[in-house]
């Protein structure tokens, strides 16, 4: 069974930095598609950042050049790399992992909060 543990949220302020950090169990890491999603209150999920399993990246426009997200295989870790935070990036940060196209993973989501 695959198990993704998220890390590294908090409270930051605008114009800060913070790195998340998703952890995956299991076998195969290093064939899944791995993704970021956050979801405010009162708003739907909405896509961060997805990474494949050779490393390519794409992002939501709202984050593009401020946000980076990586992978190491050899650790099974995802990473978002967040500077210049806003407060409209306060969310729920999830980490998903995608296995075959189908099997669909998700954590239980880390607090991020943009506020002065």
């Amino acid at each position: 069974q695959v198990q993704v543990v998220e890390s590294g949220g908090g409270l930051v302020q605008p114009g800060g930095s913070l790195r998340l950090s998703c952890a995956a169990s299991g076998s195969m890491f290093g064939l899944a598609v791995m993704g970021w999603y956050r979801q405010a209150p009162g708003n739907q999920r909405e896509l961060v950042a997805t990474i494949t399993n050779v490393g390519n990246t794409n992002y939501a426009d709202s984050v593009k050049g401020r946000f980076t997200i990586s992978r190491d295989n050899a650790k099974n870790t995802m990473y978002l790399q967040m500077n210049s935070l806003k407060p409209e990036d306060t969310a729920v940060y999830y980490c998903k992992l995608t296995k075959f196209a189908r099997d669909e993973y998700w954590g239980q989501g880390t607090q991020v909060t943009v506020s002065s």
